[in-house]
């Protein structure tokens, strides 16, 4: 009886021992980086969780600046948008340091689809133009506002979000991300252009074969 009350004691020890460390458990987000800089060496063809660090001895100021996004995107799209990213992979100073941006561009009533960022919450300032953005909570709440130059719209982390243009002229916004590879998952393009079958696209959102098949051409399944 005293062994079994003492293995209950250290189950109960261990329970709660758990749920203190649980809030810890359930935060995902970049690892905090161990040194000063690990600057990409994007030729190097090890692979890691994230990307390698180049020997400190040849990084120079220039790793530490990223022009790309002083140019306007390409918006002569079916969308109408361009999301020019400022990632690790194409600003290497970032990498381990847990941030990244995008230059966002829209066409007059250009779309920058619903898609999400599993690794990262996204911060969008808009500079210029008006747009519709929202995003849907994991109770299907969709929480959306209008928002001008000069206005601030957070997304939460890995929810799925879009951005529209609704204003008269062409829009610009840029975005801010808290990790160096938010990583980008189109739903429409996720779910129609994967090679999903046709089987479970017509259960799912209650089309026919036809009309599950058309919709995958845009695609290009």
């Amino acid at each position: 009886m005293l062994k079994l009350h003492l293995y209950y004691s250290i189950a109960i020890f261990l329970v709660l021992q758990l749920l203190a460390l649980s809030p810890m458990i359930a935060i995902a987000s970049d690892a905090d980086p161990e040194q000063d800089f690990c600057v990409a060496d994007l030729a190097s063809t090890t692979v890691v969780n994230g990307l390698v660090c180049k020997s400190p001895a040849a990084v120079t100021a220039n790793d530490f600046v990223f022009h790309g996004l002083a140019t306007p995107g390409n918006i002569k799209n079916a969308a109408g948008s361009a999301v020019t990213p400022a990632f690790a992979a194409q600003f290497p100073g970032l990498n381990t340091l847990g941030i990244s941006m995008a230059r966002l561009d829209f066409a007059h009533g250009g779309l920058v689809p619903p898609h999400t960022h599993p690794r990262a919450t996204e911060i969008l300032f808009v500079v210029k133009g008006s747009l519709l953005v929202g995003f849907v909570s994991t109770n299907n709440q969709l929480f959306a506002a209008t928002v001008n130059a000069g206005d601030v719209f957070v997304f939460p982390r890995g929810l799925l979000h879009f951005e529209l243009n609704v204003g008269k002229t062409r829009a610009t916004a840029i975005a801010a991300l808290n990790s160096q590879n938010p990583g980008v998952q189109a739903q429409a393009a996720a779910l129609f252009g994967s090679g999903i079958s046709d089987l479970v696209l017509e259960k799912a959102f209650g089309l026919n074969e036809k009309e599950v098949k058309h919709i995958k051409k845009k695609f290009g399944d």
